[in-house]
């Protein structure tokens, strides 16, 4: 088997605020809760998270049905509708919303043109976790378009007073055709801010950009339901770099590499950073000397955790300090 020279890993990759702060929200409900801590859905998509939040303690449910009443559950960072919040609310659950605020400000829009009496086009994918959430605002004013192609198709009940929401993990490329069609359609329509589109997305997009001219071969960490990272991989190719999505390093076939010079490392924004160092690892006991980093963006976000954790919390640490003599 012929062994790459080098290897070249994408800078911003993994992990994102919004992924930071869901995974810090579970940790901590599992220290200072007691009792069983539920989860609704994935908390961010990916396998080995997920699998090692349930070695911890947390319990997964897809439904709030399967969630006792009165017990403590968690809301993923990906959001969720009005609906799920009201079941919550007759179950009597102790709601911990771990919603990434970039999502939440989606929601808000969302409810701000219905309450002006627009129609709404939200531009993602259908059946994702996100965008379920999102329609569950304000379904009756919400038309899902997933492509340029479907635009044309739109029957609108007031096409003069038209807005414009995302998904957001997708990039601005990733919506720039559907807007485009969308603004010919729709003369007065109100596009989305750009600050709508998740900066995570972009930069990881945009660092592959950079890195695809560079290997031969472009591995991009992440589970298959996350969307960030299947569109990593597309990135990447549609750049004319082979690319292929693994969960983790076990994944690589040896014949990916056979004529490969140059291979490049990225990850989804809910990989964790533990695997891109085992994926490096396994390239340098292949024998790998040359590795290098290409840092496109400095990230700096930083997002606060719920306020009914950060409260709970806060008086668990002050309980646990002894009252001064």
């Amino acid at each position: 088997m012929s062994k790459p020279h080098k290897v070249i890993l994408a800078k911003p990759r993994g992990f994102c605020a919004g992924v930071d702060r869901a995974i810090d929200v579970v940790n901590i409900a599992l220290e200072i809760y007691e009792g069983p801590v539920y989860v609704r859905k994935e908390i961010v998509h990916n396998k080995h998270v997920v699998d090692e939040l349930r070695g911890k303690g947390a319990i997964f449910v897809d439904s709030l049905d399967e969630v006792p009443d009165g017990a403590t559950v968690i809301f993923s960072a990906h959001g969720v509708s009005p609906e799920v919040v009201r079941v919550a609310g007759e179950k009597r659950l102790k709601v911990i919303d771990a919603t990434c605020p970039l999502v939440t400000k989606v929601h808000l829009e969302a409810r701000r043109f219905a309450h002006e009496g627009r129609s709404i086009i939200l531009v993602g994918h259908e059946g994702h976790d996100e965008v379920i959430g999102t329609m569950g605002q304000v379904p009756q004013n919400i038309h899902l378009v997933g492509s340029a192609d479907e635009v044309d198709a739109l029957k609108l009940p007031h096409p003069e007073k038209v807005a414009v929401i995302t998904q957001t993990t997708l990039s601005v490329d990733d919506t720039r055709d559907v807007i485009d069609r969308l603004k010919l359609q729709f003369t007065n329509i109100i596009a989305p801010a750009h600050d709508d589109i998740c900066y995570a997305t972009q930069n990881r997009q945009t660092a592959v950009k950079a890195l695809a001219g560079q290997v031969d071969l472009l591995l991009v960490i992440g589970s298959r339901n996350s969307s960030n990272s299947c569109r990593l991989k597309e990135v990447a190719e549609s750049a004319g770099t082979r690319a292929h999505l693994i969960d983790d390093v076990t994944e690589i076939d040896p014949a990916w590499l056979e004529g490969v010079r140059c291979v490049g490392i990225t990850a989804g924004a809910s990989a964790p950073e533990s695997l891109v160092e085992e994926l490096v690892e396994y390239f340098r006991a292949m024998g790998v000397m040359e590795f290098q980093e290409i840092d496109t963006v400095r990230e700096e976000v930083q997002f606060s955790l719920p306020p009914e954790l950060a409260r709970d919390r806060g008086e668990r640490l002050a309980a646990r300090v002894p009252a001064s003599s």
